[in-house]
């Protein structure tokens, strides 16, 4: 008789596959598709290499899998804020700034959906999920239409482009907090190695006799901190500030694009 696997057993690799696509998760959401090796995702996950290779057998299978993952919460957010909404001016204000401000909160995550070269097979899973977005738009658009609060327009094709035009107002944004999300690590380990060698470097001897100085000078350097802090979190608030704008930007044009709003609103 051929081997059947016990509900023990399918419940075992079932959680050991849930578990390392929740690891692949973290990876790309980290590194991106460049970073996510199988490697790393077996590390993270606690598991051989093998193992991963036993549930997904190439990497391309893994990443789309991670996309298809990923992907889905996005829509499901896209969707829901689409149906909280009453008319079709708010909901495209609910949909872009649910989307947007999504994708800014984790850009990593976000330009590795939207727009980093990756695998073929994740490459046509981005289009299926590109007409998963687009179909909730036209949705949108068309009870809009039919409350007669748009003016009667191709759905589908309004649909798609506003998909295309704001997945390409975003990347650039996207692309640039990818890199950016990496630095503070990096600057964080320069610091720590920095730190470490002068305090290996420095003579018992001479840090007793200049020990007063020593302490001026730390005494001096607090408002140096004060306003390295102060610097942060202007730089935040301005990034913010900047990120808002964007949301608000993309809204207009969207309301705009569709008829929801008058030019001169």
């Amino acid at each position: 008789m051929p081997y059947r696997r016990t509900p023990r057993v399918e419940a075992r690799l079932s959680a050991s596959r849930d578990r390392i696509r929740a690891a692949a998760l973290a990876v790309v959401a980290e590194r991106g598709y460049a970073g996510c090796s199988i490697a790393a995702v077996a590390r993270r996950a606690g598991v051989a290499t093998g193992s991963v290779y036993r549930h997904f057998p190439a990497k391309a299978d893994l990443v789309a899998e991670v996309f298809r993952v990923a992907s889905q919460r996005e829509v499901d957010a896209f969707a829901r804020a689409a149906s909280l909404e009453s008319s079709a001016a708010e909901g495209i204000a609910a949909v872009i700034e649910t989307f947007a401000g999504r994708a800014l909160r984790a850009p990593r995550m976000a330009y590795a959906l939207l727009a980093e070269p990756v695998d073929p097979a994740v490459d046509a899973e981005r289009l299926v999920f590109r007409r998963a977005y687009a179909a909730v738009l036209a949705g949108l658009i068309g009870r809009g239409i039919a409350a007669g609060e748009l003016p009667e327009q191709d759905v589908e094709v309004s649909a798609a482009a506003l998909v295309g035009a704001i997945g390409e107002a975003l990347v650039g944004p996207l692309a640039i907090g990818a890199g950016r999300s990496a630095e503070p690590h990096a600057a964080d380990d320069a610091d720590v190695r920095v730190h470490a060698a002068g305090h290996a470097s420095a003579p018992e001897d001479a840090a007793d006799s200049t020990n007063a100085p020593a302490h001026a000078a730390d005494d001096a350097n607090v408002p140096a901190h004060a306003a390295d802090g102060a610097d942060a979190r202007t730089h935040a608030a301005g990034h913010a500030d900047a990120q808002a704008g964007l949301i608000a930007h993309l809204i207009t044009f969207a309301q705009r694009s569709i008829g929801a709003v008058d030019d001169d609103t």
